[in-house]
């Protein structure tokens, strides 16, 4: 079966990450009524232990798996006959895995980057990284705010799906939303995945900011000149500025530096509080997407020929040995300026 422009009706879907989001996101195609869906992931233990107890106890303990869901470690067992791949593994992980598996994604399959970070040898976006992986194939981007526990339990969430093939994008909004799972279409690729990949970075910054109790007036003030930062990469990059007042900017934006579940922010907290930046990252199986994506965030920025003070301090805090006080009191030393000229620069 084919869809508008050729794109195949997506009689399976394949999921590649079996961590929190990959998770969340069978056990919603599930409610939803996907009947033939595989979730892949390279650890075998952790495969078997999803097949025993139909759970993820790893990541998403104690919310059920859909019972018609084939978790596997084998990559044609996982992908053959998929006409939709989704692709929810950390953005370091994402060359290696994909290039494993390339061999059996279908070539009418729509590939969906659910991944939020940059590639961090080049700071290519995941759609690039998909787009010269897996040629031939339509690529779009899932994005916008939501923990993955809360779409496992099926609370209201609304997203972006993204892509400039208008009839893919189309396709995979019927395909993927659910009547909690909202998804809303966008052309701009490029901005979703900007704003996507530097909230992480945000997110720490006001995790550092909340470590020091500075209050919720400063949290706020990061936010704000935090989306700033975004919005001037991403426009200098090409995305549109509108972009990042919707879902997959501010929503996330915000979300992000502010929820209980923000494994970025919370990053920010404990390093903040003492902890250095190995012990906090070995502690939990969780990968907090900010601390890689900070570097080439300011590698696309250097080359735009902007600035990012706050990426900039964060980077300095986690790999330079910065205090976390120094570094929030430059932020404060900057010679203030009208706010739209801030905004511009």
């Amino acid at each position: 079966m084919t869809g508008a422009g050729g794109v195949a009706a997506p009689a399976a879907v394949a999921i590649v990450g079996a961590g929190s989001w990959g998770t969340a996101l069978a056990i919603h195609l599930g409610r939803a009524g996907t009947a033939d869906m595989r979730l892949w992931g390279r650890d075998r233990g952790l495969i078997d232990m999803i097949r025993a107890r139909k759970e993820n106890p790893r990541y998403l303990a104690s919310l059920q798996l859909p019972p018609s869901l084939l978790a596997t470690s084998d990559g044609r067992e996982a992908l053959t006959g998929a006409g939709v791949v989704i692709v929810a593994v950390p953005s370091h992980f994402a060359e290696s895995v994909v290039e494993t598996l390339a061999g059996w994604v279908p070539r009418e399959a729509a590939v969906v980057s659910a991944t939020k970070g940059l590639e961090p040898k080049g700071g290519r976006r995941m759609s690039q990284l998909l787009g010269q992986l897996l040629p031939g194939r339509p690529i779009a981007v899932l994005s916008g705010p939501s923990f993955a526990r809360e779409v496992a339990a099926g609370l209201p969430t609304a997203l972006v799906i993204a892509s400039t093939d208008e009839d893919a994008a189309r396709l995979l909004q019927r395909a993927l939303a659910g009547p909690a799972f909202r998804l809303y279409t966008n052309r701009d690729v490029l901005g979703v995945e900007i704003a996507g990949a530097l909230k992480n970075v945000m997110a720490i910054a006001t995790g550092l900011s909340d470590g020091l109790r500075l209050g919720e007036n400063a949290r706020a003030a990061l936010i704000t000149r935090g989306l700033a930062e975004i919005v001037r990469l991403g426009v200098a990059l090409g995305a549109q500025r509108a972009t990042f007042a919707g879902l997959a900017g501010l929503g996330d934006l915000v979300l992000t530096c502010t929820g209980s579940q923000s494994r970025n922010h919370a990053l920010g907290v404990q390093i903040a509080r003492g902890r250095g930046l190995a012990d906090v990252e070995g502690s939990t199986p969780m990968i907090a997407e900010g601390v890689r994506t900070v570097s080439s965030a300011l590698a696309l920025a250097r080359e735009a020929r902007i600035e990012m003070p706050i990426c900039e301090e964060v980077a300095a805090v986690l790999f330079s040995g910065k205090a976390v006080t120094a570094a929030l009191e430059s932020l404060l030393a900057r010679e203030p300026r009208p706010e739209e000229e801030a905004r511009r620069a």
